[in-house]
Parts: structure tokens; sequence; C-alpha cells
């Protein structure tokens, strides 16, 4: 498993980390002893940078983490997110309440102090009224939190927030369904040594390659109850596109694939040649998907015509089919 540098957090991460929203339910159900399992993987895999938020499964990702990493001697970076809980969004955020819900992460995850937190799509007025990022930079002096970042839905937000001048990362939407960071995100990054944290790799699976027309979701899956947007943003479910849709394009995409990858593969591959990632934290329903997913980094670049190829498809069919474009 190759490494790189998350921003001036200083940490050195795997390129391949894991997403832990399935831990929370938010997938469809996963049982104790399947979370488990996933997360043995990842560590036997060397993925060592782990995401999570205090809202997964009301806490329940968090508690997973906490209660594994008690018990092996797996030891992760372990980034959590504050900002989306009731008693907060989306307008009740004051640094006393931030403050207890991150203290509330740390019991979770049975630590004193936590790698790294992000600020969680939080409202574009509060992130941009600054008064949460002046919080968190107090949380930081403290030693509650040993970095922080912030997770967005944005462009236009993640480009303000990369000029707070202690924001170690930035969250963000990126991948083959969403391309626009390249041009307007991340040169910025780079200039303002922001690590690059691409969350939803896969668009919500679909370009895994492996997803039918007419598949059930359960009903606590958000790629059920969130399909249109009814609970959240709906470029966080398939990156904003139609289901039916992205599944058209993903069969076109499919004769491109390199010999010796997966569909998957070539999707986080794509996403690793990108100079400003950090690492992906692509999630895992079952152990052999942390497994497929670390693999990844052993893999070779794609060829320059590839990488052509798949931005000529973006502009030219992919990019009208975005419902919500963030």
């Amino acid at each position: 498993m190759k490494t790189r540098r998350l921003g001036k957090s200083g940490f050195d991460v795997s390129e391949v980390g894991l997403g832990c929203w399935q831990l929370g339910g938010d997938f469809g159900p996963v049982a104790d002893d399947r979370a488990r399992d996933i997360l043995q993987a990842a560590a036997d895999s060397g993925i060592d940078f782990w995401d999570t938020a205090d809202v997964y499964g009301a806490g329940q990702s968090e508690r997973r983490i906490g209660s594994f990493t008690a018990h092996s001697a797996a030891n992760p970076i372990i980034a959590s997110k504050v900002g989306r809980d009731a008693a907060l969004y989306p307008d009740g955020y004051t640094k006393d309440k931030v403050r207890k819900n991150i203290e509330a992460s740390a019991e979770r995850l049975g630590v004193d102090c936590i790698d790294l937190v992000q600020l969680h799509c939080v409202p574009p007025d509060v992130l941009k009224a600054g008064d949460l990022l002046g919080w968190m930079e107090d949380f930081q002096d403290q030693g509650l939190i040993r970095a922080f970042g912030a997770s967005v839905e944005t462009i236009d937000e993640a480009l303000f927030a990369a000029q707070h001048p202690s924001l170690s990362s930035l969250q963000i939407i990126f991948n083959l369904f969403r391309q626009d960071a390249i041009t307007d995100l991340f040169p910025q990054a780079l200039a303002n040594d922001v690590g690059i944290i691409v969350r939803l790799p896969l668009a919500s699976g679909v370009l895994s390659g492996r997803m039918t027309h007419g598949q059930q979701f359960a009903a606590t899956d958000h790629r059920q109850y969130n399909r249109n947007g009814e609970m959240f943003s709906q470029g966080e479910t398939f990156s904003g596109i139609p289901y039916h849709k992205a599944l058209q394009l993903v069969e076109e995409m499919r004769p491109w694939v390199p010999e010796g990858m997966s569909m998957a593969q070539m999707a986080m591959r794509w996403i690793l040649d990108q100079p400003a990632v950090s690492t992906l934290i692509a999630g895992a329903s079952r152990p052999s998907q942390a497994h497929e997913n670390a693999e990844t980094s052993d893999l070779p670049p794609l060829s320059p015509e590839l990488h052509q190829k798949l931005a000529d498809f973006y502009r030219q069919k992919v990019e009208r089919e975005i419902v919500v474009k963030v």
C-alpha cells in the first residue's frame, strides 16, 4: 500500500482509505461480525486511513471502530466529522455544542484526541461566516483534535475553505461522474497544501460495474430513500445522476477497462492518478471488497490516451446528465 501526505496535517495515509458510512447501516444493514471482518480486512490490506462521522448510524460507525481498535493491533488514522447532528444542523451551531459533539465522538472512538475532524457539509452561509473554522482551530490548540478539515458539497465551498491557513484537508465528491475539481479546485489545494480526500469514488457503488437495472436496495439504504434527494443532497447518491442513466453510462465505459483491472479498480485508479489527491475513501460491504479496493494501489497508472477518453466522455455524455451539479 502506497502512502501520501494529507496536506499540512503531516499525516502519511494510505492512498486507498476506508469509508465507514456503510458501518452505520446507511447502505443497508451490516451485522456486528461483518463490520469487524471489514475493518480487519482493511487493516490486513494496509488501509490505515478510516473515515467516519458522528451521524453514521447515530454513532454506530464510530462505536464499531472504537470497539475494533480497542481489541486489535490496528492503529489507523481516524477521521470523523461534525456538523450534521440534529442538535446543530442547520442553524443551532454554538462552540459549546460543537465541542460536546466532538467529545462524544472521541468517547465512542475510545480516544482522547481525534486525528482529524471535518466540518460535515454544513450550510454554506455557516461555513463562510468563519466561526466554525475558528472554533476548530481552537479545538486543535486545546488538544481535542490533531487536525481539521471540511467535507463540502460544492466546488465553491471547497475553494473558500481552502483559504483557511490551518485547514489540513478537504473532502469532496470526485469520480468519473464528477470531474470538475481537476481544473477548478486541485491547483488551489496544491498551492495551499490542503490534502484532498475523495468520497464516493464509485458514485455510491454504481461505478463498480456490478449493479443492474431493477436492483433492489434496503429501505435503510440511501440509494433507496435518497434517490431523488429526499433526505439530503441528491449529489450524494449516484453523484446526482439518475440510476438508470448511470447504469447506461457505465456500460459505455466498460470496454475501456484495462486488462487485469476491474471496473471499480479502473475508476479508483483514475482518481489516484490525480496528484492533488491524498486518499480516496472507498466503502466496503464485505471483506473481499476492502481487499480489492486496496489492490488498486499496486496497479499501474492509466494511459494518457485512456485519461483523455474518460475526460472527453465526461464532457460529452456525463456532465449533462447530472441533476444536482456541485
